[in-house]
């Protein structure tokens, strides 16, 4: 089998044992904030900021944790925190200071034990296989978080497609949102 047929396998077996009914509630509950915030480091952290992107696109007032014109997160608005270890401190760290703050806090992460699915009122889990696998999850051929960024990917285009349905905002809408500066 191909390298390409082979990672395609995998995320197709991650993504088959992932709870629609969780990504329809994760979607309800960002649709209801007041404001979303997103967190991530490294690759995850890109996963985490396309997805703040997409759901700009889709209407929310949305904001990505460490970029300068992000304001402060008050009580009532939903922290999104990716972290497929759970154990990035600064993503854990963040995720602990919003819930002190009164914020909801949803963990994406391969590590349903970790640090920050401890830290969330609400875990994402994405059944992909990292360094932290849980146990019985097979080994991925891809270098370290690959797997589990890419189907975080996924996961949240899915709940972005279900926040556009929340939110009756189609692809005309998310186009006039869309950058013209290029």
């Amino acid at each position: 089998m191909s390298d390409i047929k082979t990672i395609l396998k995998e995320i197709e077996s991650v993504l088959n044992r992932l709870d629609e009914g969780q990504l329809e509630d994760t979607a309800k509950e960002l649709y209801e904030s007041k404001r979303i915030f997103v967190v991530g480091e490294g690759r995850s952290g890109l996963m985490a900021k396309s997805f703040a992107m997409r759901l700009m696109h889709l209407g929310a007032q949305v904001y990505v944790v460490g970029e300068t014109i992000t304001p402060s997160i008050q009580q009532d608005d939903t922290l999104v925190a990716v972290s497929g270890s759970g154990k990035t401190k600064q993503v854990v760290w963040t995720a602990e200071k919003a819930r002190t703050l009164g914020c909801q806090v949803i963990a994406v992460t391969a590590n349903p034990e970790s640090d920050l699915a401890n830290a969330a009122s609400r875990v994402v889990h994405v059944p992909a296989a990292t360094k932290y696998r849980s146990q019985g999850e097979a080994a991925s051929i891809q270098p370290l978080g690959s797997l589990f960024d890419q189907c975080a990917h996924l996961l949240f285009d899915t709940i972005c497609l279900k926040y556009s349905g929340l939110s009756e905002n189609g692809q005309d809408q998310a186009f006039a949102r869309h950058s013209n500066l290029e």
